[in-house]
Parts: C-alpha cells; structure tokens; sequence
C-alpha cells in the first residue's frame, strides 16, 4: 500500500490539485467516495483537515471512477509521522492487532454410558427331605395317608411361593438291606410315587423329574451294627427318605 508523505502547509492544495483531476478525468460526482479516518490532534501524525470532525479528521484520498477507480484509503503522513503514531484506519498493517481470542473450552467428554443391568439370580434351589416312614410302609412304595399330609405341608405349600418353577427332581433313597437291584427298583417305584401324587395336586408333569439311587448314598453318620432285624430295620429308618429338590425363581426359604 502506498503512503504519501506531505508537510502540513499543503495539506490546502491537496484538495484543489485532487479536484482538477477529478474534472480531467470527467469523473462522475457520484463515484467520488471520501475516505474516513479519524486521529487525536494531540499526537496525530497525519494531515489533518481544519474542518473534518474527530471521527474524520485525516485527509485522505478518495475513492473515484467506479470499478476502474482508485482506492480510497491512502492517508497523508506529516514529516514527523512515526510508526507508533499508526491507526488502523489509515496503517492497519502498523498497528498492533489484538491476541486472538481464547479457543472455546473443549466439549466435556460425554457421561459414560450407563452400566449394564445386573444378571437376573440364578434359579434358587431348595431342597426338602421327606423321612420314608411317614411316606411309605417298610418295603413299600404306596404313599401312606400321613405321607400325603407331609408332601402337602412340605412341598405343596411351599411351591405355591415359586413365581416360575423350573424343574422339581424327586429321588428316592433305600437302606442298605436286600440287594442293590432290588434296593434300585424300590427307590425308583418311591421316587414315582411321590411324582405322581404331586401331579395329581397340580403340579405340572413335565416338570417333574425322578430318581433312584437304592442304597449308594446312605445318610452320614447313621451306624446300626445290631443283629435284631427289628431293632435294624428301626436304626435304618433315616436312609429310607425321599429327597425333592425345588429350583425356580422366587423359591422361599424355612
């Protein structure tokens, strides 16, 4: 950019020199656009005009001829001019231009998500052992009266608590008297016995499943080594059970 550099006692023939070459140029009056620029008197080192106001008081050149015109943002330095008395509107390319702003704040990071639900528990099983006495006579496997009343307070009343029964496995248990085959059909016939009086109380049949395990699992800690048959077959009484396992969710405990 161009800057003309003038005393103060021509800034009055300035203006009439820029006229006559405005009239030799036949310029249009309408495409003659002053520049603004506006300087403290007090410590300017441009041309001032005597009339201009605070806001436009830098003589300056103007802008003529349209689009074939000149730019109007040349202003008339004074000899004392300095860089440091620049303004933006005549040396913007001099004055010291303000810090950029600060760059926004970066975006918090997003919440995480959400942890996963927890698993639903798994099935709760509970396991409830009916004494083969109350259930069957010796070396049966008809379910007694008494038998009937233990399943229903021991097991009936309790599956009514079950929101959603998955599997009930009923096995059947003998002592250790007879043979193991004989034992095995026994507590298979028992096991099924049981199965079928709980269907016949509403319990779903597919739900069911049953199991004899003869005389393989006796109860810990049970010792008969009398010879009395009577008194054995007394001592033995605890290893003849049936066992039922509930599993399902919402099972209550007691």
């Amino acid at each position: 950019m161009t800057r003309r550099l003038v005393s103060g006692v021509v800034a009055g023939a300035l203006a009439a020199a820029f006229a006559g070459s405005l009239a030799a140029q036949q310029v249009d009056p309408k495409s003659y656009m002053p520049g603004i620029a506006g300087c403290n008197p007090q410590n300017c080192g441009y041309v001032l005009s005597a009339t201009g106001t605070p806001d436009n008081n830098v003589v300056k050149s103007a802008a003529y001829n349209g689009a074939r015109g000149l730019s109007g943002n040349l202003c008339y330095r004074t000899g004392y001019w300095a860089p440091s008395m620049a303004i933006e509107a005549c040396d913007p390319d001099l004055v010291p231009k303000p810090p950029p702003p600060p760059p926004p704040p970066p975006a918090p990071p997003p919440p995480p998500p959400p942890p996963p639900p927890a698993p639903p528990p798994p099935p709760a099983v509970q396991k409830i052992t009916l004494a083969s006495k109350a259930l069957f006579d010796f070396d049966k496997a008809v379910v007694k009266p008494e038998g009937k009343a233990a399943i229903d307070s021991e097991i009936i009343s309790k599956l009514s608590q079950v929101q959603k029964l998955e599997l009930v496995l009923v096995t059947g248990h003998t002592d250790r008297i007879g043979s193991q085959q004989y034992n095995q059909k026994l507590s298979e016939r028992r096991a099924d016995a049981v199965r079928d009086y709980l269907v016949s109380k509403g319990v779903p049949r597919d739900k069911i499943e049953t199991l004899g395990m003869g005389k393989t699992q006796p109860v810990p800690g049970v010792v008969c080594n009398m010879t009395n048959f009577k008194a054995l077959i007394a001592c033995l009484a605890p290893n003849r059970r049936v066992e039922v396992e509930v599993k399902g969710e919402g099972v209550v405990r007691r």
